[in-house]
């Protein structure tokens, strides 16, 4: 049995800081490492998100169908997905909106239901649902704009890496828990324990959104550890500068379910980290694998 010093040695050894929570969502039972840190969550507010936004068609103050005109991201850079990479408007209904977000992560999308349901309402929903510890401050474009990303990508890595203080403060907005939005491990699964077993979120929604994290795209980080003919993985990703996350649900053939929170911070300046991503998915196995064991 690997001890929790030990897995938190592991990813010291990768360069990563982490918090991680592992959740029986049949019996409440866990083991984390460090879930109570708040960090900024990047990506990973389009689940809030969404979640507002569902519920907000299910209270008939939103239309799924309505049409939404889009601007164009035109970002050609690697990694974005969506409207963020295109060239032209496009006019897109809301629902669809819901699963560009979710499950592309598209940023562009993610703004227009932004501008439908701003970050403000998006708690005061949270708050309806009985969902806490989210602190939901801007728009994805806000963190865009900041200077940091004039800088060349390693310039911006090392500025990150190097400027990120004990507290969680930062003078990049995107990476100070002042200024991001911000959860905590612990927060995440239990929005994720609400959409699995909850009573609070209307079962049609519960069941949207369960949809939209099945069909996440984006596979390489905890996925692959999760994956197989005996199980599926449901999440939603994060990823910004230093951070890596990722939060979802693992469900297994034989009726086990665990929500699975991976929130981390890198101390090495690179995009691309293979060795963090697969550090973090062993971390997140081994809690996994102990606590199913017991």
């Amino acid at each position: 049995m690997t001890s929790l010093h030990e897995w938190r040695d592991h990813l010291v050894d990768a360069g990563l800081a982490g918090s991680f929570l592992v959740r029986d969502l049949d019996d409440g039972t866990e083991l984390a490492l460090d879930a109570d840190v708040e960090l900024p969550i990047a990506s990973l507010v389009k689940l809030p998100l969404a979640l507002a936004t569902l519920e907000r068609v299910r209270r008939g103050e939103l239309d799924g169908a309505a049409p939404v005109e889009v601007a164009p991201g035109r970002v050609d850079t690697p990694g974005p997905t969506g409207i963020t990479r295109f060239q032209h408007p496009a006019r897109v209904a809301v629902a669809d909106l819901v699963y560009l977000s979710t499950s592309l992560s598209d940023s562009a999308a993610t703004d227009a239901l932004f501008d439908l349901t701003p970050p403000a309402r998006v708690a005061a929903v949270l708050r309806d649902l009985g969902i806490d510890g989210f602190s939901l401050r801007h728009r994805m474009d806000v963190l865009m704009a900041t200077p940091a990303e004039a800088l060349d990508g390693g310039l911006r890595h090392d500025l990150a890496i190097g400027t990120t203080g004990r507290g969680g403060g930062s003078p990049i907005a995107e990476l100070d828990v002042a200024r991001a939005n911000t959860a905590t491990a612990r927060s995440l699964a239990a929005l994720l324990a609400a959409l699995w077993t909850g009573d609070a979120i209307d079962p049609g929604v519960a069941a949207r959104l369960r949809q939209l994290l099945a069909a996440n795209v984006h596979r390489n980080r905890l996925a692959p550890e999760f994956v197989s003919d005996a199980s599926t993985w449901s999440s939603k990703t994060g990823t910004l500068l230093n951070l890596r996350h990722e939060a979802g649900v693992v469900e297994h053939a034989d009726g086990g379910r665990f929500a699975v929170v991976a929130l981390t911070r890198s101390r090495v300046a690179a995009a691309a980290q293979p060795a963090a991503e697969i550090a973090m998915g062993r971390v997140a196995r081994g809690l996994h694998d102990e606590l199913r064991s017991r």
